[in-house]
């Protein structure tokens, strides 16, 4: 009896450390966008700039502020730059669909309800890493309504993703009572060790920055945006799958942007999809790796200059 109320009390205790971190990065880190609700689903995102419409979709850690760079970039040569946090990642609510999944599909027709509400036509879309495969889902489904595409260090294929074969983590987190107890007690201190790891594989061979791993620790260790990526690592073989009969039939203007040194199969999928598309350039960096909006927003501003070029 006495071990049972002592686990109960060490839960309670890490139950109430995890709610004070989550507030503490919420403070430290306050929305600095506009919300647009689709479907009565809030979804936050950046607004800078006027002029030819271009929509930034980040990857599967942090939100829509992982551009900021190349944001300001882009307003300095006349461009509307937005950038959103993806359903359920920083500010932005997520659907639930009951026992279905979100996939990227679903994430594609929410992002069009909401370019069309805020008013954006035909944008160039940016995917970086988990999103390289979303922009081109939305291109599938509205190839009319795009004037063109970038993939940044985008992961397209289900070969050599890292959960290609399933992912027990995932798997754990997203089971009803289980998943629950583990990201409301031992997602923080756990995580905490398990970030820094991930972080440091994903920006070698450059350092991590500072400001970028306190962001990351804020945001990527609750348990809504946690529970989010997982559910996106799991939809992202089954998209891969789906998307592999249509990228032949994609014809929207595309400039895919890959590191040399990427640490992830990236540059693989890179080449692949400048083979299957007939309308794309590709661009590869010998001294770049996976975080480019972070290390060389510049380029993406010069590819969607080459979009712009051959329009």
């Amino acid at each position: 009896m006495i071990f049972v109320i002592l686990v109960l009390g060490l839960l309670f205790v890490l139950y109430l450390y995890n709610r004070f971190s989550y507030k503490r990065g919420q403070t430290k880190f306050p929305p600095t966008g506009k919300f647009v609700r689709v479907n009565g689903i809030p979804l936050h995102y950046m607004d800078q700039g006027e002029g030819r419409p271009v929509v930034f979709l980040h990857g599967g850690i942090l939100r829509g502020n992982d551009f900021h760079k190349a944001i300001e970039l882009g307003v300095s040569k006349g461009y509307r730059m937005l950038s959103f946090d993806r359903p359920g990642y920083g500010y932005s609510g997520r659907p639930r669909n009951g026992k279905d999944p979100f996939t990227l599909i679903d994430h594609a027709r929410l992002l069009h309800l909401a370019l069309k509400e805020i008013g954006v036509e035909k944008p160039i879309l940016v995917g970086h890493s988990w999103s390289g495969l979303l922009v081109l889902v939305y291109a599938s489904l509205y190839p009319d309504q795009l004037a063109g595409l970038v993939t940044v260090a985008g992961g397209m294929y289900k070969e050599g993703y890292p959960a290609e074969k399933g992912d027990p983590i995932s798997r754990i987190v997203i089971t009803p009572l289980i998943g629950n107890l583990i990201m409301n007690t031992l997602l923080v201190p756990l995580g905490r060790i398990m970030v820094r790891g991930m972080m440091k594989v994903t920006f070698a061979p450059e350092r991590v920055p500072a400001d970028y791993e306190e962001e990351v620790l804020a945001f990527w260790l609750r348990p809504s945006q946690f529970r989010a990526n997982r559910e996106d690592v799991l939809q992202f073989v089954p998209a891969a799958v789906y998307m592999e009969n249509q990228f032949t039939q994609i014809q929207t203007p595309t400039v895919i942007v890959v590191g040399e040194l990427d640490p992830f199969p990236t540059k693989e999928h890179s080449y692949r999809l400048y083979r299957e598309l007939s309308n794309a350039e590709l661009i590869v960096l010998p001294e770049s790796a996976h975080m480019i909006p972070h290390t060389q927003p510049d380029v993406i501003i010069n590819a969607v200059d080459a979009l712009i070029e051959k329009l």
